[in-house]
């Protein structure tokens, strides 16, 4: 079978994910009798497109998924994705505004149609962009966070927690975003430094005696202060404790409280207090049992508690309550002040601190059992480690999280309330009547879930809990989650948390957080700065495996990565590299079969020095792979392929192929056969499409690379003498053809060459091998010879074992031969004393493993002997 001439992504995309998807080669659960593997995918929100950073995050899943699928594991990916409460209905409210529409104009249930219906549009574009990049999923398992079963797995979690009073209702001071009218959580808050203004206010006592300064960057809140807090043993303020202020503009009085909260160096030691706008001064109200006045309402417009400014912004409020105060003489400085400003990470809207009824989940008991599965050795594995102690300080200093969201889009809160009696109740199923009174005039609270509290369950609700399936059983814990270290807080704690309290184990083995995909010079991609990078754009221009094997091996655990057009480019010629070498390979295997493939036979050294080589790579690769080091796992297999496979063993094999030993080419192609087919496995989970179409061309067993066997280390292709023989032949053929290109020599003009080996040993290597060094060097006449004398006008090449002489009459210059050796001299002295200064470090020598302290001394013994002979050779010359 032939293959065409240049590789055409487009074609074998298309064609090979079908096949593989007909063939159901992705389904987990035909081998029940091997291990099982398990990866569920961080469900990418039905909001859009997916972009470069999802195609980083997934392409490692399939990597490992592939790589696992080959190792004989029952490997189980399993897809979904979610609902993405804020994001997806700011998209559909954007879309109606569009229509001169919003939800309220449609109500509740029209609003959740024109969702589901967005849902489905970029569900099923979500879809065709995985198939796109080629992930191995598995579709008859795919889980949707708003699925029955996942909403049933939410219900249990909420009754449960509310039951064991983990979950309760309350007032509390939470971060509000007034653009979409909702709750957040603290992790949803972005933090901004902000360029602001300091304005320093003067209360009046009420009893004329003077007054207390304080400061405030939210002039607009005094509205609802409460009282003047000062620290307790501030003598400045000790004899004013208790005393009554005027709030001015509003003229209501407000008491002097004492408390320790307040920093008596900060400032003037004095601050204003309102509870129902500051977190912090919320506290400190419930501990003096002050009133909490809500000043504005959900959209971020003071509201009647603000007298005369009601209706206005928040920030036209600020101004104007700026001027009043300027026209009543207490506002008596105004300071430039930067500061932190919280903002809404979905809107942007800057974050009001909001007094509200919302639902809350208590956080301590979770995490104290979260922490100590950690700390006693039964936790998570965490690569790179250093996110455990990020995760830790989180959890261990976490408070109570805000689960209820202002929305329509989302898991309804599962509780109703009684109209006749005002009881609550909190059911797993629709509630049909009150479980106090019984009447059925129920109304069910009009809040849904966060989105991270489903998210929270992905783990083990998609497998089927509450139900204790055989998916459950059998692919639960699962092995590895690999995510973006910017959402621990959001999902990774999570989930952890809620899989110890409702599982007893964790979610998952080891999490691998990757960083972000900056451009190219190292900028966070935003649509703002219009430096995202579309995959599918890519694809489009340079094919799936090279977006793939550009984007896994150029990263690192842990780590942003930037991305360059360029090394997409040489990932496309990387792909190109091993379409056109499989070509060669293919012609020369005319008529062979699999059953062909006989590694019996007599090989020769380049034969044994692939296999070894081989045998090396695929050790090495597993043991990276496994430690989740692509970038590394992409460098062995590029330069095994590139230089090993492609520039050495593949010329040589062109020898024996052509040279008419029927015996010695049946040996090459099996050995050809053999490494390639290998090489395609290694290479498959990280470009599948081109090693699917290469490896059906070959001469192979089985229906598709996907299920074909990884390859194993096996000892029987140890060969270390071969290693050293082929060193010697690339080192000679590599210097042979330097010194050529120095003199501008090509290789079709033939040269004659002298070869003076080291010692026995390396003179018997050569002479196995002299046709590689004739053909490589293009040789008129080699001559190789353990007691030659060096010719007087030759030019001079020294390598590990052996001394190679060039008589180049008429093309050399004694002088800039002279100086061309000097210059290696001057190499090699860095050489030597690069390893000297090892050798000499006491700290290296005693830590270094014994081998590599060996090798280090044979390097300097290499490296002090070549530099002798190359100075005894410029000897020799200056005597010419």
């Amino acid at each position: 079978m032939t293959m065409p001439t240049t590789y055409d992504p487009k074609a074998a995309e298309q064609k090979w994910y079908a096949y593989w998807q007909e063939g159901e080669y992705f389904k987990a659960g035909s081998r029940l009798d091997a291990e099982p593997f398990t990866i569920v995918i961080p469900p990418p929100n039905v909001t859009g497109m997916l972009h470069i950073g999802h195609a980083l995050d997934f392409t490692l899943q399939d990597i490992i998924i592939r790589s696992k699928r080959m190792q004989g594991y029952d490997a189980l990916w399993l897809p979904g994705s979610d609902h993405a409460g804020i994001a997806t209905q700011t998209k559909v409210e954007q879309k109606l505004r569009e229509e001169g529409l919003n939800r309220y104009d449609l109500g509740r249930e029209k609003f959740l149609e024109r969702v589901w219906e967005w849902k489905g549009v970029y569900a099923e574009t979500i879809r065709e962009q995985w198939a796109k990049m080629g992930f191995s999923l598995d579709y008859s398992r795919e889980r949707f966070t708003l699925d029955e079963g996942l909403s049933r797995a939410v219900r249990e979690v909420f009754v449960k927690l509310y039951e064991k009073g983990l979950i309760y209702r309350g007032k509390y001071i939470i971060n509000w975003d007034p653009a979409a009218r909702t709750a957040l959580s603290d992790i949803e808050v972005e933090y901004k430094e902000v360029q602001g203004h300091l304005y320093h206010l003067e209360y009046p006592l009420k009893d004329g005696s003077g007054s207390i300064t304080v400061a405030t960057t939210r002039p607009e809140t005094m509205l609802g202060d409460t009282a003047v807090a000062v620290h307790p043993e501030d003598e400045r303020y000790k004899h004013m404790i208790g005393k009554m202020l005027v709030l001015p503009i509003v003229g209501r009085e407000i008491p002097i409280i004492a408390d320790d909260y307040v920093d008596k160096e900060f400032g003037s030691g004095a601050v204003k207090i309102t509870p129902a706008h500051d977190p912090n001064d919320f506290e400190m109200g419930l501990r003096h049992d002050l009133p909490q006045i809500n000043v504005m309402d959900e959209s971020g417009k003071m509201n009647e508690a603000a007298g005369s400014y009601q209706g206005l912004d928040r920030a036209e409020c600020r101004k104007q309550i700026v001027k009043d105060l300027q026209a009543q003489g207490v506002l008596i400085k105004i300071e430039d002040h930067v500061h932190q400003v919280g903002h809404s990470e979905r809107t942007g809207a800057v974050v009001e601190p909001y007094l509200s009824t919302q639902w809350f989940v208590k956080m301590k008991p979770l995490a104290e059992a979260a922490i100590e599965a950690q700390k006693n050795g039964k936790g998570v594995r965490f690569v790179p480690e250093r996110f455990e102690k990020t995760y830790l300080q989180w959890i261990e200093n976490v408070r109570d999280w805000c689960i209820s969201r202002q929305l329509w889009w989302g898991h309804r809160i599962p509780a109703w309330y009684c109209e006749d009696c005002g009881h609550m109740t909190v059911a797993r199923e629709d509630a049909a009547s009150c479980s106090s009174c019984g009447s059925a005039k129920l109304r069910q609270d009009e809040d849904v879930l966060d989105t991270w509290f489903s998210s929270a369950l992905w783990p083990f609700s998609t497998l089927g809990w509450p139900e204790q399936t055989d998916d459950l059983k059998r692919y639960y814990p699962t092995n590895v989650l690999v995510t973006g270290y910017d959402i621990i807080y959001f999902w990774v704690a999570r989930m952890i948390f809620t899989a110890l309290e409702f599982t007893g184990e964790i979610p998952f083995k080891d999490v691998l957080m990757h960083g972000l995909v900056r451009d190219a010079d190292g900028r966070k991609m935003s649509k703002s700065l219009g430096n995202g990078v579309d995959p599918l754009e890519v694809i489009e221009k340079y094919g799936a495996d090279a977006m793939r094997f550009m984007i896994s091996t150029s990263s690192t655990p842990g780590q942003d990565l930037r991305f360059r057009w360029e090394r997409v480019e040489q990932a496309r010629n990387f792909a190109n590299k091993i379409w056109n070498a499989s070509r060669f390979a293919l012609m020369n295997l005319e008529g062979f079969t699999y059953e062909d493939i006989d590694l019996s036979g007599k090989l020769g050294t380049a034969d044994r020095w692939i296999l070894h080589r081989l045998n090396e790579t695929a050790r090495d690769i597993t043991r990276l792979m496994d430690a989740y080091e692509f970038g590394e796992t992409g460098r062995v297999l590029y330069n095994f392929i590139w230089d090993d496979l492609c520039d050495w063993y593949i010329e040589f094999a062109k020898l024996s192929l052509y040279n008419g030993d029927e015996a010695a080419k049946k040996t090459t192609q099996s050995v050809l056969a053999y490494v390639l087919d290998r090489t395609l496995r290694m290479i498959h989970p990280f470009m599948p499409f081109i090693s699917e179409e290469i490896w059906q061309h070959l001469p192979h067993q089985g229906d598709t690379i996907t299920l074909a066997a990884w390859p194993e280390y096996d000892a029987a292709f140890e060969a270390p003498d071969a290693v050293s023989e082929m060193s010697l032949l690339m080192d000679m053929i590599r210097a042979v053809r330097n010194i050529r290109a120095e003199v501008n020599v090509p290789m079709s003009k033939k040269i004659e060459l002298l070869v003076k080996p080291a010692n026995a040993e390396y003179d018997r290597n050569i002479n196995n091998n002299i046709e590689y060094v004739e053909r490589f060097c293009g040789t008129s006449k080699l001559s190789v010879d353990l007691n030659a004398s060096a010719p007087g006008k030759a030019m001079t090449a020294v390598v590990t074992g052996a001394e190679l002489y060039l008589p180049l009459a008429g093309l050399i210059d004694i002088e800039q031969e002279i100086a061309r050796l000097e210059k290696e001299v001057e190499h090699l002295n860095k050489e030597v004393e690069r390893v000297e200064k090892k050798l000499s470090n006491e700290g290296f020598m005693a830590k270094a493993p014994e081998k590599v302290v060996a090798e280090e001394r044979a390097k300097l013994q290499d490296y002090s002997g070549k530099r002798d002979k190359v100075m005894a050779r410029i000897a020799e010359l200056r005597e010419v």
